[in-house]
């Protein structure tokens, strides 16, 4: 994991969703920080500079750093609300994280060697199924991104969870429930032109 995001906010002491509103018309952004065994507590953002660590995908994959008042706290972004319409997020949700207790996180999937895949070259067409997957471990051992390996892939063959290599001290959430839970995460199917071929 590489790379540190640091968000800094303010305490917020006025609650309620007219007191949201009046933040948001200031530019702020209403949050929460909760877990780890200690009490809620809410939070404005400034909404340009969140905006700007978001734009680096890896934040919703990596431990950030909370500051607010005298504290810094290490969290993971658990929830963004936005707006429907507009450029604008309208609530954030951290969790807590303490080095020994495990943590449940969406990371994303990079997929690689798809333009010189068996299957590719046969003349197929890759489907992603999944973009990204939910994993269990430490946050010391959260990774940025899981891959995928697509180059052994022929045409009618699929890659599942249980195919990813996942570093040690990982889970994948979903494959702890079982094998009838091991889902396709992409596979690589005949176009008109393989088969035209063939």
């Amino acid at each position: 994991m590489v790379g540190s995001f640091e968000f800094d906010a303010e305490i917020r002491t006025a609650t309620g969703k007219g007191d949201a509103r009046r933040a948001r018309r200031l530019g702020k952004i209403p949050a929460i920080v909760y877990g780890g065994g200690s009490e809620p507590v809410k939070l404005l953002l400034a909404h340009h500079r969140v905006l700007k660590l978001l734009q680096n995908d890896a934040v919703y994959s990596h431990v950030l750093t909370v500051r607010y008042g005298d504290k810094e706290e290490k969290a993971i972004l658990k929830a963004i609300e936005r707006h429907p319409s507009r450029p604008i997020i309208m609530h954030m949700d951290f969790q807590r994280t303490n080095e020994n207790e495990t943590i449940r996180v969406h990371v994303p999937l990079h997929f690689l060697n798809q333009e010189t895949s068996l299957g590719v070259k046969k003349g197929g067409a890759i489907s992603h199924t999944l973009v990204e997957v939910e994993v269990i471990c430490l946050p010391q051992n959260l990774p940025e991104f899981i891959e995928v390996d697509m180059a052994k892939v022929d045409v009618g063959g699929m890659v599942h969870l249980s195919d990813l290599q996942v570093p040690e001290g990982v889970e994948i959430a979903e494959l702890t429930h079982g094998v009838a839970n091991d889902r396709a995460v992409a596979s690589i199917h005949a176009t008109h032109t393989t088969e035209t071929e063939e």
